[in-house]
């Protein structure tokens, strides 16, 4: 198992979802903590909301590329290329995944019962998502694991 599937599987054994582990990924990337934010992504999963709707791995990959571009404090300006980032990685989860629905993409579950098997779904999902958002950052001249830093 490579380094990042042991990072996706304990962070799923711990009890993360999707979108959670999309920003522990990358915080852990960056060697800081923030259970703040952690916390507040716990709302964008199974499917936003518990709902089955939009997919927790597409939204917590679109939160991370908001963590590099986005404006986050008062005088700021969210980066020129933030849009086109967002389109790129949804566009490309569309023809990935075939869909942004968590229901399509898994199917329905009932994530508090005892079947677990959207697990190794969301896992391959997960790890491919990631690398995707990775090489969008590098792509649009950003380092990945340093927000400081644009190339």
């Amino acid at each position: 198992m490579d380094d990042l599937s042991m990072r996706l599987f304990r962070l799923s054994t711990e009890g993360f979802c999707c979108a959670q582990i999309m920003y522990k990924l990358c915080l852990e990337d960056e060697g800081i903590q923030n259970d703040d934010l952690i916390k507040s992504a716990q709302g964008l999963c199974r499917g936003i909301a518990d709902t089955q709707q939009t997919c927790g791995v597409l939204s917590g990959g679109i939160g991370v590329l908001g963590l590099y571009a986005a404006k986050g404090k008062e005088g700021e300006s969210e980066k020129e290329n933030i849009k086109e980032m967002i389109a790129e990685f949804h566009e490309w989860f569309k023809k990935e995944f075939g869909s942004t629905q968590c229901v399509d993409l898994i199917g329905v579950k009932d994530f508090y019962g005892s079947d677990q098997s959207y697990k190794p779904i969301c896992a391959d999902m997960l790890q491919k998502a990631y690398i995707k958002v990775c090489e969008i950052l590098l792509n649009h001249g950003y380092e990945y694991g340093n927000r400081e830093c644009i190339s």
